[in-house]
C-alpha cells in the first residue's frame, strides 16, 4: 500500500540525481510532485516521466533556490494547484571541492549560498504554508560532512553543518503547529553521476585536489571511500529514499529535528 497517499510534495534539485530518484519514490508512494530545478526542462521531463510511470500528477517548475522570489512563487504554485503542501524535500546542493589555501572565494560562496541560503528560503516558504495547515514534514538531504570536516572541502561541510544548526532550530519553532522538521545525512552515493561523472564528479574533484593522499587514480580513490565504510558499500538511492519516506509519513509523527545518518556504519552520531 502507498504510505503517502494523495499527499502534496514539493522537491527542490528534483531533475535528476538523487532529487530524481526522490521524485519518482514519493509518486510511487502516492504523492503528487512538484519538481523545481534550475535546469527548466530537466525538471520538466522528469515530471512527465513520472506523471507517466505512476498516474500521479507530477509539474516541473524553473526554480533557483537562491532566489527568494523564485522560490516564493514555487510554493505559491503547489497550493494554486494542489490547495496544501504536505512535505517538502530541500535537496538542491552543489559541491566544489578545493584545498583551503587554493579555495577560491567565490566558488564558496556560491557553495553556501546554494546549500545553506537557498534551504532557508525553503523551509521559510514551505513554513509559510505549513504553519496555517499546521501540518507538514520537512527534510533537508544534508551529508555526513554535516556531522564531521571534510579535507578538501570546507565550504561544502560548514553549508552542511549551518544545514542541520538551522534544521533543528526550525524544528523547534514549528514544533507547536505540528510542522516537522528533519535532516537525512547520506553516505557517499559512490555509484551516482555526483561521483562518476568524468569530468566533474567527486572521484576527479578528489583526485585532483588530493584529498585522498597516496591516490593515483580514481580507482584509488573509490577503494579509500568504500574501505571507510563498515558495510563495505556506498550508498544508493534506494538507501536514502527509504529514509525520505520513513521522516514523510505519519509513522514518525512524533519525530523532529533529528540527523538521520544512513551511512552504512559509517557515522553513527
Amino acid at each position: 500500500m502507498p504510505q503517502l497517499r494523495d499527499k502534496i510534495a514539493v522537491v527542490t534539485g528534483g531533475a535528476q540525481g538523487l532529487g530524481q530518484a526522490i521524485s519518482q519514490r514519493l509518486a510511487r508512494e502516492g504523492c503528487q510532485v512538484v519538481i523545481a530545478d534550475v535546469n527548466e526542462s530537466g525538471a520538466s521531463s522528469s515530471a512527465d516521466a513520472i506523471a507517466q510511470e505512476t498516474g500521479q500528477r507530477a509539474i516541473g517548475m524553473k526554480v533557483d533556490v537562491t532566489q527568494e522570489a523564485e522560490v516564493s512563487a514555487l510554493f505559491d504554485l503547489a497550493v494554486r494547484e494542489f490547495s496544501r503542501v504536505d512535505v517538502v524535500i530541500a535537496n538542491a546542493a552543489i559541491l566544489i571541492a578545493e584545498p583551503i589555501i587554493d579555495a577560491d572565494a567565490e566558488k564558496w560562496r556560491a557553495v553556501m549560498n546554494v546549500n545553506l541560503f537557498g534551504y532557508f528560503l525553503t523551509t521559510k516558504h514551505a513554513c509559510r504554508i505549513m504553519k496555517p495547515q499546521r501540518a507538514g514534514s520537512i527534510i533537508n538531504i544534508n551529508s555526513k560532512s554535516g556531522k564531521k570536516g571534510s579535507a578538501a572541502n570546507s565550504a561544502y561541510a560548514a553549508s552542511k553543518f549551518g544545514g542541520l544548526g538551522h534544521t533543528q532550530s526550525v524544528a523547534l519553532e514549528m514544533a507547536p503547529f505540528n510542522v516537522r522538521c528533519n535532516a537525512i545525512c547520506p553516505g557517499n552515493l559512490l555509484d551516482s553521476p555526483l561521483w562518476t561523472d568524468p569530468q566533474r564528479g567527486l572521484f576527479v574533484q578528489y583526485l585532483r585536489a588530493g584529498k585522498v593522499p597516496g591516490a593515483k587514480t580514481i580507482d584509488d580513490v573509490r577503494r579509500t571511500y568504500v574501505e571507510q565504510v563498515p558495510m563495505k558499500r556506498g550508498c544508493t538511492y534506494d538507501d536514502v529514499c527509504n529514509a525520505v519516506i520513513f521522516l514523510a509519513s505519519d509513522v514518525s509523527s512524533y519525530v523532529t529535528g533529528i540527523a538521520l545518518s544512513v551511512t552504512g556504519g559509517q557515522e553513527m552520531g
